[in-house]
């Protein structure tokens, strides 16, 4: 069998990717990475809308690209194509294709109504990366409600990139970590309130990076007290200040709603014991307790206290997390996962 995974990354990102997808093939499936990125602006396509726009006005770009991807599908003779995270493929255009077609989200509820729902008729298959959804039904149940033909539960997973594979857990639990708390990702309005309290409570001890404009930082500042500037950090930096850290806490764009992001792999494949939100559906991918602490945002800072104190509870979780993290979720293994949900579908198709 073989996939094209149509994907939307730039610069460092785009080489890991298409490595990482190609490196994961192996006898039974070929991946064929195809980067959709530079043929239109991704802020023209990033909702269903716009992209209809586009495709109404015949963008160049747009169908540049949808050339290129029927000269790929021509040339390799795939079978299946896998789009994710922002799809720029119109329905229509996708009619015109006969091959299996897959959809893999990966934001969660906050992007779905603008760019995953609009597309589910679309496809034959349905990949969603977490199992929640809102207060009311969960991802499967509202894929269903929505008209998916198939579904399956596809997590994201760590990328050799994001650690080191050759230190083994006993050499990054005896390294000397000299940061207490750390926090790396995007600076969202909704994460504001909870990253300043820690801020506050911590000062020094806790080390936030964080993607954001300026004006973001400026509100942050203004609207929470003053809590200190957040510096961003370069992608060579991130596993370096992971493996100096004893506590990594994880964060999600609406809390336990939208639990599963690639942080939560990243984390304990660098040593560091994880404290993250994601409420019932956090045992999805790690065993609480024993992988991975749980919070509910008002018992955050008592958690960090307790683990800063009692080191072999935090490293016993921190050595228990990493070895679920190499055994179940890297990227390779979830390829091939994929592939076999993939074969299967079209089998039943």
């Amino acid at each position: 069998m073989k996939v094209i995974y149509s994907f939307n990354k730039q610069g460092y990102e785009a080489d890991y990717w298409t490595r990482e997808i190609s490196a994961a093939s192996d006898e039974r499936c070929t991946f064929i990475p195809f980067n959709h990125d530079p043929y239109v602006p991704l802020a023209r396509y990033l909702r269903a809308q716009l992209l209809d726009d586009l495709f109404y006005a015949k963008h160049e770009g747009l169908l540049r690209m949808y050339r290129d991807v029927q000269e790929l599908i021509a040339r390799t003779g795939a079978d299946a194509l896998l789009v994710d995270n922002c799809f720029p493929y119109h329905p229509e255009f996708l009619r015109t294709l006969d091959v299996y077609k897959v959809l893999r989200t990966t934001d969660g509820p906050a992007s779905a109504y603008d760019r995953d729902f609009a597309y589910v008729h679309a496809y034959d298959h349905v990949l969603y990366h977490s199992p929640a959804h809102n207060e009311y039904l969960g991802m499967a149940e509202k894929l269903r409600y929505v008209g998916a033909k198939r579904i399956d539960f596809w997590p994201l997973a760590l990328f050799d990139i994001a650690f080191v594979p050759q230190r083994s857990v006993d050499e990054l639990l005896a390294q000397e970590r000299d940061i207490d708390v750390v926090f790396i990702g995007a600076f969202h309005f909704d994460k504001m309130p909870l990253l300043a309290r820690l801020k506050k409570a911590l000062g020094r001890r806790f080390v936030h990076r964080g993607i954001g404009s300026w004006k973001r930082k400026v509100y942050y500042n203004v609207m929470h007290g003053f809590p200190g500037w957040v510096r961003p950090a370069a992608f060579e930096e991130v596993v370096p200040l992971y493996q100096r850290a004893k506590i990594g806490i994880n964060v999600h764009v609406r809390g336990d709603y939208t639990v599963g992001n690639y942080r939560l792999f990243d984390l304990p494949a660098n040593g560091v014991m994880q404290i993250s939100d994601g409420g019932e559906y956090l045992n999805e991918f790690f065993e609480v307790g024993k992988e991975i602490v749980r919070h509910r945002n008002d018992d955050l800072l008592d958690r960090i206290v307790h683990y800063l104190e009692h080191d072999d509870e935090r490293n016993a979780i921190a050595r228990a997390g990493w070895e679920r993290v190499m055994r179940d979720h890297r990227f390779a293994l979830r390829m091939r996962q994929g592939a076999a949900m993939i074969e299967q579908g079209m089998a039943a198709r």
